[in-house]
């Protein structure tokens, strides 16, 4: 059996993302040899943290607001369980997987003092592209995508200034940087990161289903929310991308499920060690 934790990070507010995971985690059980338990926890809104020893995998999602402490009462359990998982996976054979998406990849950069994290200047939002580093070009989770690639991007965080040192002593690599902006002279954000072999983050949402995704840009209340702060140009670039086959569709097909798909072939692995 294969246990499966969700970590719905977004404080009770209306979203697609945590649905777009659901949908993800289903269809992995669904084409999964092995048995797979799905179980999800509202985390912000009812301080619900899955026990470590629990469940094996863990996907925690985006959400709204600032990653920085502000005293609510999830943080520090939600801290302690971030720390508990890289404490387990150093002392122990059998490791756990977690991917962190957008609001918990800030979080955990912001927790762990690995980068600065800060208030963008303005709302980011669209079809954007994501260029591979030198070592995110050999990323086995970016394997079959371009560079760039293209992901949905929406946030008004940004970490910035990695900490080079400290990264590479602890073996963290940065694996994507946002779309390069040669009039802007802005540091380029970090977009994608590899904790270590089990724990993986993206700022950007590998989650994001293009059908959903175009239906609420249709919704006349978003359409013209997002040009009223985006522009026409903007709104016309991100439905003209949004369900292209090589852009966000490619995405989502290939890093979660890779994702869940090496973790299960990985806690396969361990299992048949110790029987």
């Amino acid at each position: 059996m294969i246990k499966l934790a969700l970590l719905d990070m977004n404080d009770n507010e209306p979203n697609q993302g945590m649905g777009n995971i659901i949908e993800i985690a289903e269809a992995f059980k669904e084409h999964s040899e092995n048995p797979v338990s799905i179980q999800k926890f509202n985390v912000r809104d009812e301080n619900q943290i899955p026990d470590i020893q629990d469940f094996d995998i863990f996907i925690s999602s985006g959400g709204p607001g600032s990653p920085h402490k502000s005293g609510k009462a999830w943080e520090e359990p939600y801290h302690e369980f971030l720390n508990g998982i890289w404490k387990h996976n150093q002392e122990n054979e059998d490791k756990k997987y977690l991917f962190v998406i957008c609001y918990s990849f800030q979080v955990i950069c912001a927790y762990w003092n690995l980068a600065e994290v800060n208030e963008r200047k303005s709302y980011s939002f669209g079809v954007m592209p994501m260029h591979k580093t030198e070592e995110g070009k050999s990323e086995f989770l970016f394997e079959n995508l371009p560079d760039p690639f293209y992901a949905v991007d929406s946030r008004a965080f940004q970490v910035v200034q990695p900490k080079k040192d400290l990264l590479a002593e602890k073996g963290i690599k940065i694996m994507a940087l946002e779309k390069i902006r040669p009039h802007i002279p802005l540091e380029r954000a970090v977009m994608a990161i590899r904790f270590s072999e089990e724990i993986f983050g993206t700022q950007f949402h590998p989650e994001a289903n293009p059908e959903g995704f175009l239906r609420a840009l249709k919704v006349e209340k978003y359409k013209n929310s997002i040009i009223e702060e985006h522009g026409m140009e903007k709104y016309l670039q991100t439905v003209d991308r949004i369900d292209d086959e090589d852009k966000v569709v490619l995405t989502r097909r290939e890093i979660l499920p890779r994702f869940l798909n090496f973790a299960a072939a990985q806690l396969e692995k361990q299992a048949a060690l110790t029987e």
